[in-house]
């Protein structure tokens, strides 16, 4: 049995539409109204399965019954037109306001199959609603994740930093004493077992440091633009490529977070132009903007073609942006190929100074 709402100032007219439905086999409980109070209360009252209006009404049309329909708890009921007066431009107009139908009075005879359709194809909006409702559930449980791990690393590198350098560290410093003491105090082939002791410890050390200044740098503390400033010139250094770096202002009372995000935005960037650019030149740009702070990175590079930057296993990139948009930013990912191209890829990121709200464990 359908429930029909039919918005209709006609007693006949409105017979004659029950005549046509019981007439074509539709079994339906119909309620009739003539203005729009009526199809609110109507609509607030009862659940339909369609509409179903007269174009022209004292004092109401079809295109207010439509706005009073989407602007009701049923918004996505079918919308049907049954009228003897609308003309096709007006019938075009409906259509494309979100009228499903339209039909002339005097035309009735695929009413029932118009009125069917509309259902079904109503149905099928709400069924791909409801998935894509689900579909942004899931999308925003996994970034939730994501940033969950993204935290859960950077809590874990700070873990692994401190032991390496007050355990590890401490250590390797001692047997370097006591080492030194015995080449001090010893000759011979002892003598030159301690030195080359002292030269394994030294080793140690200084991985040891390079370690823990890639879980993360120290230098951070002196602030964010020391931080990408040393990160540039190792980067120079350890790659040949030209690298430089430009800011407008040193950034005050910036969010830790917010500061490593950038820390890792810009390593990121960097590892990618070194290991896929094929660039001689990468610039960053860091501009403090008051609210916001925002990172620019660009190489002159052979750039990233669509199928690179949708690779299921580029999660670096995907990890960085999950990262930035739990911290309430942005990253645009900007990559020009072929012969024409005049600069390879610019990877930008703008971050609120101290965020909102940060992704934490539920």
């Amino acid at each position: 049995m359908r429930e029909l709402l039919v918005v209709e100032d006609s007693e006949e007219d409105y017979f004659l539409t029950l005549a046509t439905l019981k007439r074509q086999g539709v079994q339906a409980h119909c309620e009739r109204v003539e203005d729009e109070a009526a199809m609110k209360a109507a609509l607030a009252r009862k659940q339909f399965d369609a509409v179903i209006s007269d174009h022209n009404l004292p004092n109401f049309s079809s295109f207010g019954a439509l706005a009073c329909l989407r602007a009701s708890a049923q918004a996505s009921l079918p919308f049907i037109i049954v009228s003897g007066e609308i003309g096709e431009d007006l019938a075009v107009q409906a259509m494309r306001e979100g009228a499903d139908d339209y039909l002339l009075k005097g035309r009735l005879a695929r009413l029932s199959n118009a009125l069917e359709q509309a259902i079904e194809r109503a149905a099928l909006r709400a069924e791909n609603a409801a998935q894509q409702a689900r579909l942004a559930q899931s999308e925003a449980k996994l970034a939730a994740l994501s940033a969950h791990l993204q935290h859960a690393v950077e809590r874990e590198r700070s873990d692994i930093g401190r032991e390496l350098h007050d355990d590890v560290g401490g250590q390797l410093t001692a047997l370097r004493f006591d080492l030194d003491w015995i080449e001090r105090h010893s000759a011979g082939d002892v003598k030159a077992r301690a030195l080359r002791a002292l030269a394994t410890a030294d080793e140690a050390l200084h991985a040891a440091r390079r370690i823990l200044r890639s879980l993360r740098p120290p230098v951070l503390d002196q602030g964010v633009i020391a931080a990408l400033q040393w990160q540039v010139r190792s980067f120079k250094e350890r790659h040949g490529i030209d690298a430089v770096i430009a800011f407008n202002a040193e950034p005050r009372d910036l969010h830790p977070d917010v500061a490593l995000t950038l820390l890792r935005v810009g390593q990121e960037a960097l590892t990618n132009v070194a290991k896929h650019a094929k660039a001689t030149e990468v610039a960053l740009d860091f501009v403090d903007l008051g609210d916001q702070v925002s990172l620019e990175v660009a190489d002159n590079g052979v750039g990233l073609g669509a199928q690179a930057l949708a690779k299921p296993d580029s999660f670096g990139l995907s990890g960085l942006r999950e990262r930035v948009r739990a911290l309430g930013g942005e990253m645009d990912l900007i990559s020009e190929t072929g012969e024409l191209a005049t600069r390879g890829t610019t990877l930008i990121v703008t971050l609120p100074r101290q965020p909102a709200t940060l992704a934490e464990p539920a």
